[in-house]
């Protein structure tokens, strides 16, 4: 797995950096609408499938330096970065019995004192390395926005309710198939300042550790025919539809409880070519040595 990268809750998306390139304008020109960031993402993706066409490689993996997502600018590497040795208390693997992660954990709709506003779901699927086997005992943790779109943080400011009976946050343990499952919120879509009117798709943040405590990915699971797919330059920062589809779940009936909740299907691959895109790969295939 990638080594794991030291990512603050939402900073980027919340609050991000002001773009360098119109910093000296003045005000109303420097506020860059939808429609700019738009025929960015179009042209770039217009410019991708013509290089496949001309023979190009498939590009399954985000690109560091993308354009659209402002923040990107300062963010991504600009030097070879460098291997450090972890601390020893790094190297030992996680230990997860019975008593350090809750069956209950898993069901975030009943963490406080009433039910939480919105509509409720279930996230299932399972962890699987790249040949299909299935990954048994990894901690699968989530964290998301609630129906509203507002996120239980500090940086969170934007005027939309926060619901004193959603937190948000759940965890779990995959079953010996490689399983995980959870019941929660439908998250709400939000505005992260990236541009004029800038709003992300409804996402759920998974965070998964592997044998280490070094061992950590990150990634985001996106939901079925959002609107929002093609004006997000985080999701667009994947040129590739097909890499970009692995980010999104599938309604699955069978899921779906009568009276309850609908259910959505989504598998979380490792390694191969058909890996799960993960934020640490976003930091360059050396890993996050330089956030």
């Amino acid at each position: 797995m990638p080594e794991e990268t030291n990512a603050q809750l939402e900073s980027d998306e919340l609050v991000p950096p002001a773009e360098p390139k119109a910093a000296h304008l003045p005000l109303d020109k420097a506020i860059e609408t939808q429609a700019d960031l738009s025929a960015e993402i179009n042209a770039i993706g217009d410019a991708y499938q013509r290089a496949l066409k001309d023979g190009a490689q498939p590009e399954i993996q985000p690109r560091l330096d993308y354009p659209p997502y402002r923040s990107s600018i300062l963010r991504h590497p600009t030097k070879s970065l460098h291997h450090t040795d972890p601390e020893t208390i790094e190297l030992y693997s996680p230990a997860f019995g019975h008593q350090d992660v809750h069956a209950l954990e898993s069901d975030l709709t009943i963490q406080h004192n009433g039910e939480p506003q919105g509509e409720r779901i279930i996230v299932a699927g399972r962890v699987l390395d790249g040949d299909g086997r299935p990954v048994a005992g990894q901690l699968v943790e989530i964290w998301q926005a609630n129906a509203s779109g507002r996120y239980i943080h500090k940086r969170d400011q934007h005027p939309a309710p926060i619901d004193p009976n959603f937190t948000g946050i759940g965890r779990c343990i995959t079953g010996p198939d490689g399983s995980y499952r959870f019941t929660t919120i439908k998250p709400g879509a939000y505005p992260w300042k990236n541009h004029l009117n800038a709003w992300r798709p409804a996402h759920i943040h998974f965070s998964l550790f592997g044998s280490e405590f070094t061992q950590r990915i990150i990634t985001q699971m996106y939901f079925p025919g959002d609107r929002l797919f093609p004006l997000d330059p985080i999701y667009q920062t994947i040129v590739d539809q097909d890499a970009r589809d692995r980010l999104v779940a599938s309604y699955d009936h069978s899921l779906t409880e009568p009276e309850w909740a609908l259910g959505y299907n989504w598998d979380i691959v490792l390694t191969g070519p058909k890996r799960t895109w993960t934020e640490n790969e976003a930091y360059g295939d050396a890993g996050d040595d330089e956030e």
